[in-house]
């Protein structure tokens, strides 16, 4: 099952702001990591590998083990190949994206069918996407007060960086006057959020 409590004790437990949200940023007041007593075995850090990187996509227990058991049958690095399945879910790409403030807004405006895949309408978070997928927010949501205020903080973003990019990843590019996504490339190794450790991952499942 997904985890439905608290989420800033999940972030404190794991020593790390899992949603990117300013709400749960530790750094902030007396927002601390929960302390630890004692070394963390190597099965334990294996533990902690999975969890943190489970709840990072927001993800349930079975849900995040079946992205292992796709890996493993591709036939590059599988902590790679997991990676770039997990990136490549619709859900991340909305948030990489910056058309939601976290990966659970994302997956919330999917499942609303806010969006379309190459001009069909799809409303499953999990919907893995390929390079030159497009992804469009519906003609009928442009207007609206939450994605207008979007668009604003693109237009005012694009003021200050001329040559930045609204997207969190270099693999994606948006087009924010038509409030559109296209999936450039795969997310190499070097793009893969870093607070993930991958190797410890792939040790968990191998054991």
């Amino acid at each position: 099952m997904r985890y439905t409590g608290p989420k800033r004790k999940l972030c404190r437990r794991e020593g790390v702001n899992l949603f990117a949200s300013e709400k749960y940023d530790l750094s902030r007041g007396n927002r601390k990591p929960l302390a630890r007593f004692g070394k963390l075995s190597d099965s334990g850090q294996q533990m902690r590998a999975k969890q943190r990187a489970k709840r990072m996509y927001g993800l349930s227990e079975k849900q995040f083990a079946s992205y292992f058991q796709k890996a493993l049958k591709k036939p590059g690095i599988t902590g790679e190949e997991m990676m770039r399945l997990l990136e490549l879910r619709l859900d991340n790409v909305v948030f990489k994206s910056n058309l939601a403030r976290t990966i659970m807004q994302a997956r919330q405006f999917v499942n609303h069918a806010h969006f379309l895949v190459n001009g069909r309408k799809v409303d499953i978070p999990s919907y893995s996407l390929s390079v030159g997928d497009v992804i469009e927010l519906r003609e009928r949501l442009k207007d609206s007060p939450l994605y207008k205020s979007f668009l604003a903080e693109f237009e005012e973003f694009q003021k200050q960086n001329p040559n930045g990019t609204v997207s969190a990843v270099g693999w994606l590019s948006v087009d924010a006057k038509k409030m559109t996504v296209t999936v450039n490339a795969l997310p190499e190794k070097d793009e893969f959020d870093q607070a993930i450790d991958v190797s410890r991952i792939v040790e968990f499942y191998s054991k």
